[in-house]
């Protein structure tokens, strides 16, 4: 997944994937059931929900192709308080680059905020677009309660790009209390996903995660 990088608004921007080509457009193929629907909008015949475990659901290609390509193109033209490597206090970088939409989220304080520490920098506002595929998929599943997205963490992994097993428990008090669902949408490379209810990989159940995955 390309991305645009910007993570001092001095400096020059730095492409993430500098190999991209306009062309990768034309060499999507789309399902002939997914021509005719609308941005945001998803289809039985498209997307299959699987129930991984109580509390987690699994849509199946989703994001339909002309969407996710959508969505990369804005997030290489945020910025700045673009994508950057975030710090833990030690020093030690994650091995990954993100970059928060709508608030900032500080990896030192586990907290969030309007700007980056580091450079001064206010987050992004989350694009209406992403907005709507989200609120899309929540109306899907229909057991969740109904979401108003404030917060968007973009992720962009690279070849040897990994998390490893955590839980997203720093959001408000109030969202962890209603219950309120954490919507995630995979876009890109096929990837593996582990969750379990422990932080040892060895007893976490694996998945594979494909573009459009939500």
């Amino acid at each position: 997944m390309p991305h645009y990088v910007m993570s001092h608004p001095s400096t020059q921007p730095f492409d993430l994937c500098p190999n991209y080509q306009e062309s990768t457009k034309a060499k999507t193929t789309i399902p002939r059931e997914q021509k005719k629907r609308k941005a945001g909008e998803s289809s039985t015949e498209a997307a299959s929900v699987q129930y991984l475990r109580p509390g987690m659901v699994l849509l199946k290609g989703f994001v339909k192709p002309e969407d996710q390509i959508g969505m990369v193109r804005m997030c290489r033209q945020l910025g700045p308080g673009g994508f950057y490597r975030p710090s833990y206090k030690n020093g030690a970088k994650l091995n990954l680059w993100m970059m928060s939409l709508g608030k900032n989220w500080d990896l030192t304080t586990r907290s969030y905020g309007p700007t980056r520490p580091f450079d001064g920098a206010q987050a992004p506002t989350i694009p209406d677009a992403f907005k709507m595929i989200a609120l899309t998929a929540n109306s899907t599943v229909s057991e969740f309660p109904q979401i108003n997205p404030d917060v968007c963490i973009v992720n962009y992994y690279t070849n040897s790009g990994k998390l490893g097993l955590h839980q997203d428990k720093d959001e408000s008090e109030s969202s962890l209390t209603k219950g309120l669902p954490f919507i995630s949408i995979s876009i890109g490379d096929t990837a593996e996903f582990l969750f379990g209810n422990t932080r040892d990989k060895d007893q976490a159940t694996k998945i594979n995660l494909e573009s459009g995955d939500f």
